[in-house]
């Protein structure tokens, strides 16, 4: 697996995922907005996780593990960023942990694979 692509791509794919969603979600006020926002988050890293297996970059028996890693990641985040909105920074930054999650995932599968 290629480990630093891998992050970086679940970072990115679930953050985009989360702002689309939350432009989509916004009509239906603030529930709307984090709903928006985790439905998007989980669509990006869903995308993320089939673009990587697509390139190769992760393998077939590691996805289950890498989808479900980021989406822990990514459910940590997503409150943690609500509540920083007001700043530019941290909504963005926090969405690493998708990546982190990835990687922790695809670390667990193989070590219940090899079990």
């Amino acid at each position: 697996m290629k480990s630093i692509p891998a992050f970086f791509a679940a970072w990115l794919l679930a953050g985009l995922g989360a702002v689309i969603g939350s432009i989509l979600g916004h009509g239906a006020g603030k529930l709307g907005l984090f709903a928006g926002a985790v439905v998007g988050g989980v669509i990006g890293i869903w995308v993320a996780v089939a673009a990587l297996s697509k390139l190769r970059w992760l393998s077939r028996e590691n996805r289950r593990g890498a989808f479900v890693g980021a989406i822990v990641g990514f459910a940590v985040a997503a409150p943690v960023a609500v509540r920083n909105l007001h700043t530019p920074v941290i909504p963005v930054l926090i969405c690493a942990l998708a990546g982190v999650g990835l990687l922790v995932g695809v670390a667990v599968a193989q070590w219940g694979a090899q079990s």
